[in-house]
């Protein structure tokens, strides 16, 4: 963390007190730890609330090291086929607020803010759901028995003072599938991820939740048949509703810790991201990072973000990906250049930065509020 490029607080003011939500089955959890931790360098501090599946012994220590964490007995809007589990959040929140005192709420679900109330500013983050997966994966709407999830997204986003986006590419789908949206920002995400330099492996490294069909992961194991490399996938096969990806031509490593994916990431020379739908992508920031060459699938959001600084196939084409991920496995120079240029790119997207942004917009949404208005 770069102190210099934030503002601390000022001297006798006490930190503001944010309570904000996490899962422990995708991106969020990273998303959360990371802002969180950096945050609290600068007159933050947190609570965080936890809805889904409990987390692991690991991710509770990870969590109580930057705040407190509370679990709470209600699922993730995409896990259920029944709404009214949901309506028991508005209640849990308001709890937590009251007892907590809480200052500012930051979901990172839009659906946990529908029917919420509160006195204090609330923050939601799409960084994904289920009406932009459907738009993004299928090119349909969703299914007339999840329609609910277009309805209650678009009224959280409506009761929340502040929507935050990842990227540009996905704000512009969240205004495709929902219309005009109110108090819509765009805030990148960003990586602490540090790695010791060693030699890079001749390995096409990837890493997702394969069980996704945003992920692509069939398409990657396609491609795998006429690469040049290994290709090793890490990530769950498995998903929470009986979703499964057989995996045939690579080697799957299933779950894999984060410090142990570190260790694969800078490990491996080029990382492989075939996915069709993906708000913001993690895994290429972090790879770059860790001075891997870029294969990507063509879509907005990573030409948005590293067009010039990848090379990119279609996400319906096995041929093309591994053609491409051919062409930098069998030319070093070329390998070394699109490693050195992604990593240059990486710097735009450092936790500094995103620590920057979300502070003007904790900031903005908690002047008083006539303030604000002006």
């Amino acid at each position: 963390m770069n102190a210099a490029s934030l503002v601390a607080p000022l001297a006798g003011q006490s930190a503001r007190h944010i309570l904000m939500s996490v899962d422990a089955v995708g991106g969020v959890w990273r998303y959360a730890m990371d802002l969180a931790a950096g945050l609290s360098r600068v007159g933050y501090r947190f609570t965080f609330v936890g809805f889904g599946p409990e987390p692991s012994p690991a991710q509770s220590s990870e969590a109580e090291r930057i705040g407190q964490l509370l679990w709470r007995d209600a699922p993730l809007d995409w896990t259920t086929d029944d709404e009214t589990q949901l309506d028991r959040i508005p209640q849990l929140l308001s709890e937590i607020v009251e007892s907590a005192g809480i200052d500012l709420v930051h979901l990172n679900l839009p659906s946990q803010a529908a029917g919420l109330t509160l006195d204090v500013p609330v923050l939601v983050v799409s960084h994904s759901c289920v009406v932009t997966w459907f738009a993004g994966v299928r090119g349909t709407p969703v299914p007339p028995d999840w329609e609910w999830q277009f309805r209650r997204n678009r009224d959280g986003m409506t009761a929340a003072d502040a929507v935050i986006a990842p990227s540009q590419s996905h704000a512009q789908m969240l205004r495709q599938s929902y219309g005009e949206i109110e108090g819509l920002e765009v805030v990148l995400n960003g990586s602490n991820l540090e790695v010791e330099p060693v030699a890079k492996e001749h390995v096409v490294f990837a890493a997702g939740r394969w069980w996704d069909d945003g992920k692509n992961g069939a398409l990657l194991d396609a491609a795998a048949a006429e690469t040049n490399w290994p290709v090793v996938m890490a990530g769950t096969q498995n998903g929470p509703n009986g979703q499964h990806l057989a995996l045939h031509n690579v080697e799957a490593l299933g779950h894999v810790p984060h410090d142990e994916l570190a260790r694969r990431v800078a490990q491996a020379a080029i990382l492989a991201s075939p996915s069709r739908y993906e708000p913001f992508g993690l895994a290429p920031l972090e790879a770059a990072r860790a001075g891997a060459a870029l294969v990507l699938a063509d879509i907005a959001t990573y030409r948005e973000l590293w067009d010039g600084a990848a090379l990119f196939a279609a996400p319906d084409d096995a041929a093309g990906f591994a053609a491409a991920i051919n062409r930098l496995a069998d030319d070093d120079d070329l390998r070394a250049d699109y490693a050195q240029r992604a990593k240059a790119r990486s710097a735009r997207y450092s936790i500094d930065a995103q620590v920057t942004a979300m502070q003007d917009v904790y900031d903005g949404l908690l002047q008083p509020a006539h303030e604000r208005g002006a």
